[in-house]
């Protein structure tokens, strides 16, 4: 029987449809909000009702579109307003449910000062403060999450303009300038442990995972169970969790973060996340509940019906997040529309990413999440790098081949990744020869193409209608000429095609990739990664420093400082202007000196990848 009649779910993308689910298990109407530029979007598809606003952040317009389609409860997903204890009274006020803990809670637990002061009560260790530790420390903004207002600061010198970047950043992201200055912990571990509560005093824990997979604060990969703690340390976070969660009197699902010291082994409190999480499918698969359900529960004012005992750890998940951003170019976020996308069989995959699909970054670079479950770690890994071998999409560069490439690592396989470790280390690009194999193969059928019983046409590889003839049996040597003026052979003896996708054994070996090489463009994924060898005027992202002192937008974002005038005279390597995108802030800098001749846009300006946004002319000598 549902617990409610009607659900509105204040949030858009993957998150959305992943509550819609349990709500149709459930027999719940679904209702889903949109804005112009989501009126196609999946979420909206899948709900049983939609209502337009203007702003997902808009507290008012959501309110009133919950009440507009009868809704009986709002279930927040994350972001957006999940954590503004106004949104979850206002809801309250309207007559409806909120899906969530109370806003007084919210409001204590959504600032890291005062979650601070509550974890000292309960007897929760806490990160010592920065006046009581030695450098480096760490700059944080004491309101919100997701690794926004964060700044490490290594020396006295640097600590003013930390401040005054994490102070900007937070008030832009949260309205609240607020700072934390404490104790920056080199190497260590980033725990974090779910717990639940009800309205009847009920609180328990669904064990840990580990979120220690994460460059600048932001999580790559997450598991768990951790795979790293010892019985001892597993206890302290869980008890400690629980009785936190008790000391606030905390209903519904939350999250406690704890930061695990490699140097010492101790665990210090971080913050605790009034939400349900974004890697909550990891703990789903190990134990076996739908936090989603339980959420559903706990409001409409039910007991949670499992006891702590009743909670038990089943194996291994591992899950990653897809994004749109080039993680061998700096991370830059990445915007466009999407030729063809498939998502991998048989593993959990939670995505609003679809073919011909238009990314922008109005929104988060999200795109999906993978998940896979085995019997240990090592058969969970296994999963996951073959999910991603699987992985591929066309026209928009993610980071999925970065995921693959760190998945396989003996670094990850060896659980050696640390919260700064990709800070420390590069991970390597994949190799590009075969790729580039594949996309010869193809372009060279392309062009002796007439038989239109064949895979190919000559106006381009097929990207949809009937499946091409299973297998063609070859053995053909394909010559490929690298960019370094190498010539290779290989040869590949049998290959299937259907859809923009190959399956090729190439030099004995296995490949399955998925591709489009038409007149002017030939792109392929394989193993994740997108490989666009494309003539140079069609790939985007050209090197944004130009010999003739061009100064290009890195990513399409908007320009928040622009510190130069036409005619100012500029040193080599002097920032003319900030650009952000998607959590991220880029300088722009002087590819060398000389003077400021085109100032291209104006702060506040949004603008596209490859913007002219600078020009310098180089000094006279």
């Amino acid at each position: 029987m549902a617990v409610f009649e009607s659900v509105l779910v204040a949030n858009r993308g993957e998150i959305a449809r992943r509550v819609f689910r349990t709500c149709r298990e459930l027999g719940i109407r679904t209702i889903a909000i949109y804005t112009a530029l989501d009126a196609d979007a999946p979420h909206v598809r899948d709900a049983d009702e939609a209502v337009e606003v203007v702003s997902y952040l808009d507290a008012d317009a959501v309110v009133n579109a919950a009440a507009e389609a009868g809704a009986e409860a709002v279930h927040p997903g994350y972001g957006f307003l999940s954590e503004r204890a106004e949104f979850a009274r206002a809801v309250a006020k309207a007559g409806l449910t909120w899906v969530g803990p109370t806003p007084e809670v919210i409001e204590q637990m959504g600032r890291k000062d005062a979650a601070r002061e509550i974890a000292v009560a309960a007897g929760v260790p806490v990160v010592p403060r920065g006046e009581d530790s030695p450098y480096p420390l760490l700059v944080k903004a004491a309101a919100g999450g997701g690794g926004k207002g964060m700044r490490i600061v290594r020396s006295p010198e640097e600590l003013d303009e930390a401040r005054a970047a994490a102070a900007r950043e937070a008030l832009s992201a949260f309205g609240d300038e607020t700072l934390l200055i404490e104790k920056y912990v080199e190497r260590g571990r980033h725990i974090e442990v779910q717990v639940f509560g009800d309205t009847h005093g009920n609180v328990i824990h669904l064990f840990e995972r580990d979120c220690s997979t994460q460059r600048r604060h932001q999580k790559v990969i997450e598991e768990a169970p951790a795979p790293t703690l010892t019985d001892e340390q597993r206890n302290l976070v869980l008890t400690s969790a629980v009785a936190l969660a008790k000391q606030v009197g905390y209903t519904g699902a939350g999250t406690v973060e704890f930061l695990l010291d490699d140097a010492t082994g101790d665990a210090y409190f971080l913050e605790m996340n009034t939400r349900l999480q974004v890697e909550h499918p990891v703990t789903e698969e190990i134990t076996g509940v739908d936090l989603v359900a339980l959420q559903l529960r706990v409001a409409a004012g039910e007991p949670l019906g499992i006891t702590q005992d009743d909670v038990r750890v089943d194996g291994h998940a591992i899950e990653v997040r897809v994004y749109a951003e080039d993680a061998f170019e700096g991370f830059l976020p990445q915007a466009g529309r999407t030729s063809l996308v498939r998502w991998p069989a048989g593993s959990r995959v939670e995505h609003a990413l679809e073919s011909e699909q238009v990314v922008s970054t109005a929104y988060d670079p999200m795109l999906a999440k993978i998940i896979v479950h085995g019997a240990d770690r090592e058969e969970a890994r296994a999963a996951m790098i073959k999910a991603l071998d699987a992985t591929a999409v066309l026209g928009l560069t993610t980071n999925t081949g970065f995921l693959r490439v760190l998945a396989a690592s003996d670094a990850f396989r060896d659980a050696e990744i640390d919260t700064a470790w990709l800070d420390r280390n590069e991970v390597p690009a994949p190799d590009p020869e075969v790729p580039r194999t594949l996309v010869a193969w193809v372009s060279a059928m392309l062009a002796a193409a007439s038989d239109t019983t064949t895979p190919f046409r000559a106006d381009g590889w097929r990207l949809a209608g009937t499946p091409a003839p299973t297998i063609v049996d070859l053995d053909r040597t394909v010559t490929v000429d690298r960019p370094s003026g190498r010539v290779d052979t290989h040869l590949v003896r049998q290959i299937s095609a259907a859809d923009h996708v190959l399956v090729a054994i190439v030099d004995g070996v296995r490949h399955w990739a998925a591709i489009n090489v038409q007149p002017g463009l030939a792109e392929i994924v394989h193993q994740g990664h997108r490989f666009d060898f494309s003539p140079p005027d069609r790939v985007a992202g050209a090197a944004a420093h130009h010999s003739d002192g061009a100064v290009e937008a890195k990513m399409p974002g908007t320009v928040i400082d622009v510190r130069v005038q036409v005619g100012d005279q500029v040193d080599e390597g002097q920032v003319l202007g900030v650009m952000e995108a998607m959590k991220m802030e880029v300088s722009l800098k002087a590819p060398f000196a000389g003077t400021v001749t085109v100032v291209g846009a104006a702060a506040g300006s949004q603008v596209p990848l490859g913007a002219e946004l600078f020009v310098v002319e180089v000094a006279d000598e």
